[in-house]
């Protein structure tokens, strides 16, 4: 697959929290929660590990921005305390948790399609492998 093609499949698994090999099952079992094992081709998510890389990117692409603008906004217009509350705090709030689930399903696509792995897990990307290469030959491939 070329480097472009890789891309735009791993930002539409991602975006839509699909199954990076297939790209038909839903990656998520819950808002947050990887599923045990995509309910179309049966890969085991078990690979993945985004740890608090979904938290991460939700700070530096969202909260700073909106915090700055919140701090120019404070300087320019000081508003009262009350509009904070019903602005800035409901905006950071929802802009920071709302693209979790697509950078979470971002990095796990992108850790399946590149096969990136942590130290120490070299089996379990060989027994994952393995299954996959042992579906292909039982359907006929």
């Amino acid at each position: 697959m070329a480097d472009d093609q890789k891309f735009l499949w791993i930002f539409r698994c991602g975006l839509k929290g699909l199954c990076p090999r297939c790209g038909e099952g839903r990656m998520f079992s819950r808002w947050l929660k990887i599923a045990d094992k995509c309910d179309v081709c049966g890969l085991d998510f078990r690979f993945a590990s985004p740890d608090d890389g979904p938290a991460f990117f939700s700070l530096c692409i969202v909260a700073f921005p909106l915090v700055f603008l919140i701090v120019w906004f404070e300087v320019a217009v000081s508003p009262p305390f009350w509009v904070h509350l019903l602005t800035s705090f409901p905006l950071v709030s929802l802009g920071c948790i709302l693209p979790l689930q697509p950078i979470k399903g971002w990095l796990v696509a992108s850790q399946y399609v590149n096969k990136a792995q942590e130290a120490g897990t070299e089996q379990l990307w060989a027994q994952l492998n393995k299954t996959s290469e042992n579906e292909g030959k039982s359907d006929g491939s």
